[in-house]
């Protein structure tokens, strides 16, 4: 499976075509409406929010509810495309209208500088309209799609915040249910009401100041049989795949799967998971401290993947930069800001992660039908269970 996306922050839509789902999938628009919304919310977030509800349209691939085989076709309206019809006009226009909203000096911490080098644009709202944070709209809908395949076997993705700025939140062990229930009730996707005030609290304070907060977010994926990627090439490794999943999205900075990071002040004998086997469960492992994943591989545990954001680099306390013209120096231009997208991140965060595993999936137990599918997993199922 693969997919690409097209569109501007400001242009009329964003859209995604999905290439390589099986046929006789339930699709709904509905349901990707469901994460859609999930994506909007959150303590923290700009104006933009509440100019947009975002909706799919879906216009292609799919007929009566079910995929068709063919590639399907996902397509987002900006309501806010009024407003900008002349400034992104596709068509030339009239020279006077040209230099509208022209974008010429380069903000800290986005592409502007980068990609205005790199592409030998003058005006660099031609790199922050496709830079933008917003392109996750359609990757949040193809993983929404991902979610509703991984579900037919039985496959369960969540999410949850673990710190805003300086607040860490205690992570509780829950059922994935109790979990979801949990933190879709909070402001800011925790368990931990104690720091959830601190969170709210804290990101006031930096709005206040015109300053922005980052954070940490989790994904967990439940059910996914062991063996998914494979070691044989680098490019196959899941946990590789995963990663770079992660750090695509846009302010991401880091990434890390079970303990992470403090495996390195772990020693050997306390960090690697114990193999255990019994008739019911058949093989599996005392603890998770691996995430799931060893060799590149799925161990049939939980994947446990933790993702690290950037404070957003769009501050109302604006940084110094360059006038690209003048080459004067200058306080950076501000475009729009969130103070904290951190909960919203961790919606991106579950879903991009969800398509990489259902990439996965079909690689391992491909076929053209979700009932071709089914009966290769069956089978597989009994190969392992019997081994």
């Amino acid at each position: 499976m693969r997919y690409l996306t097209a569109g501007e922050t400001h242009g009329p839509q964003l859209t995604a075509i999905i290439e390589g789902l099986p046929s006789n999938l339930n699709v709904l628009a509905e349901e990707v409406n469901v994460q859609l919304a999930r994506r909007q919310k959150g303590y923290g977030r700009g104006l933009r929010m509440q100019i947009e509800k975002d909706t799919v349209n879906i216009v292609g691939g799919v007929r009566h509810g079910k995929t068709t085989g063919a590639p399907v076709a996902l397509v987002v309206e900006n309501k806010d495309w009024a407003h900008w019809t002349k400034v992104m006009s596709v068509e030339p226009v009239e020279e006077e209208n040209e230099g509208k909203r022209r974008v010429n000096r380069p903000r800290p911490g986005h592409a502007d500088l980068n990609g205005g080098l790199k592409y030998n644009q003058r005006d660099l709202r031609n790199i922050l309209e496709r830079s933008s944070a917003r392109e996750t709209t359609v990757r949040v809908a193809v993983g929404a799609i991902a979610r509703a395949f991984l579900a037919e076997f039985g496959i369960k993705v969540a999410g949850q915040v673990i710190r805003i700025g300086d607040v860490e939140a205690v992570r509780q062990e829950l059922p994935l249910d109790e979990l979801v229930r949990l933190t879709e009730e909070s402001p800011v996707r925790v368990t931990d009401k104690d720091a959830e005030v601190k969170m709210m609290a804290a990101i006031d304070q930096a709005k206040s100041e015109g300053d922005t907060l980052g954070g940490i977010v989790e994904v967990i994926v439940e059910g996914a049989p062991v063996g998914l990627g494979s070691h044989v090439q680098w490019d196959r490794k899941l946990d590789g795949r995963i990663a770079q999943a992660v750090v695509s999205i846009q302010a991401f900075k880091g990434v890390e799967f079970g303990i992470g990071f403090q495996a390195a002040s772990t020693k050997g004998s306390q960090l690697h998971d114990e193999i255990l086997y019994s008739e019911e469960a058949g093989f599996n492992r005392r603890t998770n401290r691996a995430g799931g994943l060893e060799g590149g591989m799925t161990t049939g545990e939980p994947i446990v993947v933790r993702g690290v954001m950037k404070p957003i680099a769009t501050l109302y306390k604006a940084l110094p930069s360059v006038d690209i013209d003048t080459k004067e120096a200058f306080t950076a231009q501000i475009e729009r800001s969130d103070t904290c997208a951190v909960p919203a991140a961790g919606v991106i965060m579950e879903n991009v992660v969800a398509w990489e595993v259902a990439q996965a999936f079909m690689e391992k137990f491909g076929g053209d039908s979700i009932e071709e599918i089914r009966r290769n997993y069956t089978s597989y199922l009994e190969q392992v269970k019997g081994y």
